[in-house]
């Protein structure tokens, strides 16, 4: 270890322990920092289970380039790296920020932690770069450089087909023709950028599956249903972080922690939360007696309720609104595929019961019917055709579109109201 790198240790440890605002928090003004792009990171699962990650087990004296779209703009930026679930040390080289947006502000900037280039993240903490002084519209598209000089194991990403992360050999974070040798879909340790606003900051976060993660759209073009939102509420200065995880249940494990071990990192904490919006059940309702979860036994609508309950209370006890997507439909989901038996009569019967709690006894503050804007009015049970990515579970670009514009805008818009509803049980 150089002797630059080794004076950095004790202070990359103090940075990176804690969750991803507590630098941000530092600040007098942390109040006006906003979570403006955001991918919540993953465990990686055995290869035994039916589905392969399909990204390497390590990296070593490479540079990962990634593009990430922001949904609010701002006048300063922070970059937040995660390890959350490693078990090991992960050594940053140096960082680079550039943007491809030509109508922004030409940006090409080294990115700092304490002042130094290189860093260090222990095995479950977080990494948040100091402000990097450029202003940026919304809607802006960054391209991240991150070099990686040591053997660095790969157990903590966000998985998906959604992005390509170029990699490349050597240190290209101060060189120009980055030329790749390779690509892995999804991201790795990249977990969120952060925004200055000159007003208080304002973020709503989308927790969600991989409905939410945007399968089905297409890929690197930002076609996710929380990306067609963010360009909605872009005018009007509002963030969108997108905490969708393929695979994603709300009670139990599977690929990704369940939505009430990690709504404490990838919703309450993030800078500027004012709002949450939730579309959760349709894996912890069709993974049981699947190849995802074959041995698994079935959830009862009084499981979902719990979890649901749970989001609602840890929401109304931060002061956050929450609202809730009712389920879209999904007989004949993955059919013909490895992973059929998604869908039975007896989880569209649950799925029914769910969409009518949320609908008519839940008390989320808001709720948004996805059921009914996606499916086949000829055919209730399944998506439209012209929603459906072709897998009948996913919808396609036009399906998240409709999404976005289902979505009350004006509820979101609203200044908090700290006094928030009590969940259900508070009464």
């Amino acid at each position: 270890m150089n002797k630059s790198l080794a004076k950095t240790v004790a202070l990359s440890f103090a940075l990176t322990l804690g969750s991803e605002v507590s630098a941000a928090q530092s600040s007098p003004e942390h109040m006006n920092w906003a979570t403006s792009w955001y991918a919540s990171p993953q465990p990686d699962w055995g290869s035994d289970f039916v589905l392969p990650t399909n990204v390497p087990s390590f990296i070593e004296n490479q540079t990962l380039s990634e593009t990430v779209r922001l949904s609010a703009g701002g006048k300063r930026l922070r970059l937040v790296f995660s390890n959350r679930y490693g078990r090991e040390r992960v050594v940053v080289g140096a960082v680079q920020l550039a943007s491809l947006d030509l109508s922004s502000a030409n940006i090409k900037q080294s990115v700092t932690f304490g002042g130094q280039r290189n860093a260090i993240m222990a095995p479950g903490a977080q990494l948040t770069s100091d402000p990097i002084d450029v202003t940026v519209k919304p809607l802006t598209q960054l391209s991240i450089k991150s070099y990686f000089p040591q053997r660095t194991a790969i157990t903590s990403f966000h998985w998906g087909e959604q992005q390509t992360v170029e990699v490349a050999s050597g240190d290209w974070t101060s060189r120009s023709g980055f030329r790749p040798d390779s690509n892995i879909k999804g991201r790795l340790f990249l977990s969120g950028v952060l925004v200055e606003r000159p007003v208080p900051a304002r973020t709503v976060v989308t927790l969600g599956d991989s409905i939410t993660d945007g399968n089905g759209s297409t890929p690197n073009e930002d076609r996710r249903w929380p990306d067609f939102l963010a360009k909605r509420l872009a005018s009007q200065g509002i963030a969108v972080a997108n905490a969708g995880i393929s695979g994603a249940r709300l009670l139990r494990d599977g690929m990704g922690v369940n939505a009430l071990a990690r709504i404490e990192q990838d919703v309450l904490s993030q800078p500027g939360v004012t709002d949450v919006i939730v579309l959760l059940g349709i894996n912890d309702i069709g993974w049981p007696g699947s190849p995802f979860a074959p041995a698994e036994r079935q959830m009862t609508l009084a499981d979902l309720v719990f979890g649901y309950s749970q989001l609602i209370a840890s929401a109304h006890a931060r002061g956050l609104r929450i609202t809730a997507g009712t389920l879209p439909p999904f007989e004949g989901a993955l059919e013909g595929t490895p992973f059929a038996g998604h869908y039975s009569p007896a989880k569209e019967q649950l799925r029914q019961e769910v969409n009518h709690w949320i609908r008519n006894e839940a008390n989320f503050d808001s709720v948004v019917d996805f059921d009914s804007l996606l499916r086949d009015p000829s055919n209730l049970k399944r998506l439209q055709p012209v929603y459906d990515s072709g897998d009948h579970l996913h919808p396609g670009d036009a399906g998240y579109q409709a999404m976005a514009n289902a979505i009350d805008i004006t509820v979101l818009a609203r200044p908090l109201a700290r006094s928030a509803k009590p969940a259900q049980g508070e009464r």
